[in-house]
């Protein structure tokens, strides 16, 4: 966890220097990190659990709420943006507001998709962001101020290239094997002694369990990364589609925009496994698009650039 007082842990200065306090909040599937500003300076960096309504319970998100701010609140706060998955609707953003807004009495705040929060964090206005984590979204803008998103559905609907996709695809590999009464290769291996299981069988029941949730799975494209890494085959296959799926969510909202980029990755299996990387920029390759960026900063860190840009 980060703070203040750990400053060689933090991103350098990438981002504009907003007046005031401004309290910034990533809340994803699996943590939600807020990150206070005075004046443009980190001041509070913290992490709890996740406050999205839709990975876990309302009154579990209005726990960990409760818990990050009684770190990073305090005192007077000008303003809050928080990006979050799910918020398709302005029903959607209100509810989450309505969870923050007693925690920070007179503050003005907001929530928007957590995909803007990426394109911010890569310092530009204009292009795509995608989100590859626990689910998958593409958004993006233009000078113009349109707007378009793909993807971001939702695990059930969605969510191709996410590590939720790759913890399912995990289990559907070693259930198919089970069925043509092949023995457990080293994905499976690897999957079942991350599930704690000695049968491929087992699996059907854990995953239909109320005790695994797509966090859960999610958590198992470890297993995926680090088989793909030791060399096998079918772990590089299914990085390879995931970066493709995502290079096709990013070039149908470029389509749409009419822009030539950039398309911006991020997130925690964008940023940090290299093969899934390199899919995507040939993914995207392929529709001519060349300016790909790999987001070098967390997103939390795009919440100043948006306030900057909302004068």
């Amino acid at each position: 966890m980060e703070n203040a007082e750990n400053p060689s842990s933090r991103p350098g200065p990438a981002f504009p220097a907003v007046p005031g306090t401004v309290i910034g909040l990533d809340i994803g599937g699996t943590k939600t990190r807020g990150v206070r500003f005075e004046d443009g300076v980190v001041v509070r960096d913290e992490s709890v659990g996740s406050a999205n309504v839709q990975n876990v319970s309302r009154e579990a998100a209005a726990a960990n709420l409760a818990e990050l701010f009684s770190r990073i609140g305090g005192g007077r706060v000008d303003t809050v943006l928080a990006g979050a998955g799910g918020i398709d609707t302005d029903d959607d953003a209100r509810a989450l507001a309505a969870l923050i807004e007693p925690h920070v009495p007179g503050a003005a705040v907001s929530v928007v998709h957590d995909s803007r929060l990426l394109l911010a964090a890569g310092r530009t206005s204009t292009g795509v962001a995608v989100i590859a984590g626990t689910g998958s979204a593409a958004w993006g803008k233009n000078a113009a101020g349109q707007e378009a998103r793909a993807g971001g559905w939702g695990y059930l609907l969605g969510d191709e290239g996410s590590g939720y996709w790759l913890g399912r695809e995990a289990v559907r590999h070693s259930l198919r094997r089970m069925n043509k009464g092949l023995e457990p290769d080293a994905l499976t291996s690897a999957l079942l002694d991350s599930c704690g299981l000695d049968d491929p069988n087992k699996l059907i029941a854990l995953f239909h369990s109320p005790d695994t949730d797509r966090r859960y799975w999610a958590q198992r494209a470890g297993v995926v990364v680090q088989t793909a890494d030791e060399g096998l085959e079918v772990s590089r296959q299914l990085l390879d589609q995931a970066g493709r799926d995502l290079a096709e969510l990013a070039a149908q909202v470029l389509r749409q925009l009419g822009i030539p980029g950039p398309a911006i990755l991020g997130s925690g299996l964008g940023m940090n496994v290299a093969a899934l990387q390199s899919a995507f920029r040939t993914g995207l390759a392929a529709h001519g698009v060349t300016d790909v960026r790999v987001l070098d900063q967390d997103p939390v860190f795009g919440v100043p650039q948006i306030i900057a840009e909302r004068g």
